[in-house]
C-alpha cells in the first residue's frame, strides 16, 4: 500500500484497506507493507493524529515502512518519526522492487 498525500482522509483509507486485506485473507496468511514518502509523511510522525491506528495496523501484522530519503529532505530523524515502524531507503524503490517480486500495489 502506498501513502503518498498528505490528506487525512487518503491516510484513514489506507489504513482501512491494510485492515480489510488482513481480515479477508487472514493476517497471517497475506504479506502487507504500507509504503510512506513524499506528502504522506505526516502520516507517520510521531504526533500524528492516527498514532494509535498506527499501532494497531503493525500489531495486525502488517509492515509500516517510511522512507528515508523524505526524510532527509525534510530533516527529519528516527526521533521525529512513530515509534515502532521501518525504514526503507527510498518508498519508491521498495515499491518498484516488491512489484518486480510480484507484489499488487495498492494506493487509496
Amino acid at each position: 500500500m502506498q501513502v503518498s498525500d498528505d490528506n487525512l482522509a487518503t491516510w484513514n483509507q489506507a489504513l482501512n484497506v491494510v485492515r480489510n486485506i488482513q481480515t479477508e485473507y487472514g493476517k497471517d496468511k497475506v504479506d502487507v507493507e504500507l509504503v510512506v514518502f513524499g506528502n504522506g509523511i505526516g502520516l507517520l510522525q510521531f504526533d500524528s493524529q492516527l498514532a494509535s491506528r498506527i499501532n494497531d495496523t503493525m500489531a495486525g501484522g502488517a509492515k509500516v515502512l517510511m522512507c528515508q530519503n523524505t526524510m532527509k529532505a525534510r530533516k527529519l530523524t528516527e526521533a521525529d518519526m512513530h515509534a515502532g515502524i521501518g525504514y526503507v531507503k527510498a518508498g519508491v524503490v521498495e515499491i518498484i522492487e516488491k512489484q518486480k517480486q510480484g507484489w499488487a500495489v495498492l494506493r487509496p
